[in-house]
């Protein structure tokens, strides 16, 4: 069926796979539930173990699949799966599960990250900076790999693209039937992040490396764009649960123009309208969604 065969749900025919979705307060889930509510089927990915060695622990996955299902337009499906992504063998494997669902797969959104354990960098080692590369960085990359092969049907090159060839190229970017691949970084360009060295680095990379990878997906009919959520409180901003200093993020919450901090559903509403055809003429972008935090 035809993405756009029905006005309401924009994303119906098409399949999103999420990566990331395993608490109800986070990112991945209010962007499953969002392409859901569009129309689309949603594959999640999820990785308990991560969540519960942070403060703001864990949640009931049967409660996360429940909330996405809940939000699934009529014929639209969806189906999960726990992977450690620093393994890269998972990453080919979640993408082969997540096209099983439906036989295709539209949407990629790369929302997982590693969080915790970082330090300044007189606190780094070889395997701190490993830890978030492989999982942040490293895994990222593999999975719009894998996602663009299975997309664009592309076989195997005999050898690597050189500097500055294309990959190539068989005419202008079909808008109905274009691929989505959202990356999630942070706001490590607009000032320091003191004590998230790894992080900082992890994310850094995936906002230099965009118009790269944006101008060799878009030679196969994919469109890439990585999203800044800003200052999103997913628990790490709760007084109960945060790893900060109280005063100061008081302070910094006040000075914001809406005198708040985001939501989930914030950046979740930029990445499914980017997702629509209504959002295919973005491409290439690092777009930040932070309520004019910048501005402050």
């Amino acid at each position: 069926m035809s993405p756009s065969a029905s006005s309401g749900h924009p994303l119906q025919g098409r399949t999103a796979l999420v990566t990331g979705v395993s608490r109800r307060r986070g990112i991945g889930y209010a962007v499953a539930v969002e392409l859901a509510a569009l129309g689309a089927s949603v594959f999640l990915h999820h990785y308990g173990p991560h969540d519960e060695d942070q403060p703001w622990g864990g949640d009931d996955l049967d409660a996360v699949r429940a909330g996405v299902r809940a939000a699934l337009r009529d014929g639209a499906v969806t189906g999960d799966v726990s992977a450690d992504l620093r393994d890269a063998d998972a990453v080919e494997d979640l993408v082969d599960k997540a096209c099983a669902l439906t036989g295709r797969l539209d949407i990629l959104v790369c929302n997982h990250a590693r969080s915790g354990g970082d330090g300044s960098v007189l606190d780094m080692t070889a395997e701190t900076l490993d830890a978030f590369w492989d999982t942040n960085t490293r895994s990222t990359l593999l999975l719009t790999r894998h996602f663009a092969r299975r997309h664009a049907a592309t076989t195997e090159r005999t050898a690597p693209v050189r500097p500055g060839e294309h990959i190539g190229r068989a005419g202008p970017v079909d808008e109905r039937t274009a691929g989505r691949v959202f990356w999630i970084t942070s706001g490590q360009g607009a000032g320091p992040m003191r004590g998230e060295v790894a992080y900082a680095t992890s994310k850094a990379a995936l906002a230099g490396v965009t118009p790269t990878v944006a101008a060799e997906l878009l030679e196969l009919g994919i469109v890439l764009n990585t999203i800044n959520p800003g200052p999103v409180n997913t628990g790490y901003l709760d007084p109960g649960t945060t790893d900060r200093s109280l005063e100061e993020l008081e302070s910094w919450r006040e000075a914001t123009p809406f005198g708040r901090w985001g939501r989930p559903a914030d950046p979740a509403r930029l990445i499914g309208w980017l997702a629509t055809d209504q959002g295919v003429w973005v491409a290439g972008q690092v777009l930040t969604t932070d309520g004019g935090l910048g501005l402050a």
